[in-house]
C-alpha cells in the first residue's frame, strides 16, 4: 500500500468501526427494553399488583420516554452524542438495578416505579443520540444504514425476549435477571461509545443557535416527516400491540398461533430492515417510502377484511415488510442537513413516539366497541396518511 493511501485506509476502518459502534448501541437498547417487558408478568407476581398498576409501571416508562424527547436536542447539542449515549446507558444500568432492587429485594412497588421513571428517559436521550449519529455515519460512508441500524434495534429486543423465556425455563428471579442484563449494558456502555466520535466529522458547520433548534417546530417539513413516521410506527405497534389478539378473538387462531404469526411479523419486519439500505440506495428514498406504505396497507388490508389463515400468513408477511423502513428513514430524512439534525430527528421522533405511546390505547377503546379487527381501520388510515407525506423525506441538499 502506498504512502498516500494510508489515510484513507485509516479513515475507512475509523468509519467500520463507528458503524459497527452504532449496531452494538442499538442492539443493545432493543435488548435492555425486551428483558425488561418480558419479566411484567413475573414482576407483577413478585409484587403481587394488579393490572391497573402494571398499567401505572408502563405508563411511567412511557411519560419518561416523551419527557426525555423533549430534552434530548438540547443535551446532544451542549455534549454530543457520544457523551450522552455514554450517560444514557450509565443511567440505563442503574434504573435496571433500581427495578430489580424494588423487586426482589425489597418488595417495593414504588422503587420500582421509580426505575421504570428512569428507564423512559434514559433511553430515549439514547435513541435520539444514536440516530443522529447513525445518520452522520451514513452520510459519511455514502450508503443507506440507518434501517439496518434499527434492524440491529429488532434483533436486541427478540435477543431480550428470549433471555427473559429462558431466565423464567431456568427459574432465575426477576431481580437476578435484570441485574444480569444491567451489566450487559454497562460493559457495552462503557466499551463501544469510544469508536463513536464526538462530532460529525463530515461537517464544519457551527452549531445552530437555541432560536435555530426552535425554529425546527416552526418548519412544516418537521410535521410532514414526522406524520409520516407516525403512520408507519402505528402500522409497526400496532402488529405488536393487537395482531396476535385480534387474529385470536376475530379469525379463531389459538394462542400459540396469534403468538406465531407477531413471530412472523417481525421476522418479516427485520428482514425489511435488513436488505432496505440497498434497495433505498438504487431506488430513491421516496420511492421506497411510497411503495412500502402501499405494502403495508396492502397487508393491514387483507388481515382485517379477508377471514382466509391463508390469506393471513402471507398478508402479515405483506404487512411486516410494508413498516419496516418508515420509521429508520424518516430519521434518516430529518438528519439529511447536519447542522440541524439533533434538534429536526429529536422532533421527528418526539411526534413518531407518539404512536408507541398513544396508539395502543385509543385501538383498545375502539376496539371495546368494534372488535379488534375492525379498530385497526384506524391503523390503516394512518398508514394512508405516511404514503400521502412521504414526499416530504426525499433527500434534501443541507441548507
Amino acid at each position: 500500500m502506498s504512502t498516500a493511501a494510508l489515510p484513507s485506509a485509516r479513515r475507512a476502518r475509523g468509519l467500520t468501526a463507528w458503524r459497527n459502534a452504532i449496531v452494538a448501541i442499538f442492539v443493545v437498547n432493543g435488548f435492555a427494553v425486551g428483558t425488561s417487558i418480558s419479566r411484567l408478568p413475573g414482576i407483577r407476581d413478585r409484587l403481587q399488583i394488579d393490572p391497573g398498576q402494571i398499567g401505572v409501571l408502563i405508563a411511567a416508562f412511557s411519560i419518561g420516554s416523551l419527557a426525555g424527547l423533549l430534552v434530548a436536542s438540547h443535551l446532544i447539542h451542549r455534549f454530543g452524542p457520544r457523551r450522552m449515549i455514554r450517560v444514557a446507558l450509565v443511567v440505563v444500568t442503574g434504573a435496571m438495578l433500581v427495578l430489580a432492587l424494588g423487586v426482589d429485594v425489597l418488595g417495593s412497588y414504588w422503587v420500582a416505579l421509580a426505575g421504570m421513571l428512569c428507564f423512559g428517559p434514559a433511553m430515549s436521550v439514547c435513541d435520539v443520540s444514536m440516530n443522529v449519529s447513525g445518520a452522520a455515519n451514513e452520510r459519511a460512508i455514502g450508503r443507506t444504514l440507518l434501517p439496518f441500524f434499527h434492524a440491529g434495534f429488532s434483533l436486541g429486543a427478540v435477543l431480550g425476549g428470549l433471555a427473559g423465556s429462558a431466565a423464567v425455563a431456568l427459574g432465575i428471579g426477576v431481580g437476578w435477571h435484570l441485574a444480569g442484563g444491567a451489566v450487559l449494558v454497562a460493559v457495552v456502555g462503557a466499551i463501544v461509545p469510544a469508536w463513536v466520535p464526538r462530532a460529525d466529522p463530515e461537517t464544519d458547520a457551527p452549531k445552530p443557535s437555541r432560536a435555530a433548534r426552535l425554529a425546527i417546530w416552526r418548519d412544516p417539513t418537521t410535521y410532514l416527516i414526522g406524520l409520516m413516521v407516525l403512520g408507519f410506527g402505528y402500522a409497526e405497534g400496532a402488529a405488536n400491540d393487537w395482531l396476535a389478539i385480534g387474529l385470536v378473538d376475530g379469525r379463531g387462531f389459538d394462542e400459540a398461533q396469534g403468538a406465531a404469526m407477531f413471530a412472523v411479523f417481525t421476522a418479516a419486519m427485520t428482514v425489511g430492515r435488513v436488505v432496505g439500505g440497498p434497495v433505498v440506495d438504487r431506488l430513491g428514498r421516496f420511492p421506497v417510502l411510497l411503495g412500502t406504505a402501499v405494502l403495508a396497507a396492502a397487508g393491514l388490508a387483507v388481515v382485517i377484511w379477508v377471514p382466509s389463515p391463508v390469506a393471513i400468513v402471507i398478508a402479515t408477511v405483506v404487512w411486516g415488510l410494508g413498516s419496516s423502513l418508515g420509521f429508520p428513514l424518516g430519521m434518516s430524512a430529518a438528519a439529511d442537513d447536519p447542522a440541524l439534525a439533533t434538534a429536526r430527528v429529536s422532533a421527528v421522533a418526539t411526534i413518531g413516539y407518539l404512536a408507541f405511546l398513544v396508539g395502543p390505547a385509543v385501538v383498545g377503546f375502539v376496539a371495546q366497541q368494534t372488535g379488534v379487527l375492525p379498530a385497526l381501520n384506524i391503523v390503516l388510515g394512518l398508514i394512508i396518511m405516511a404514503g400521502a407525506t412521504s414526499p416530504a423525506a426525499r433527500q434534501q441538499r443541507p441548507a
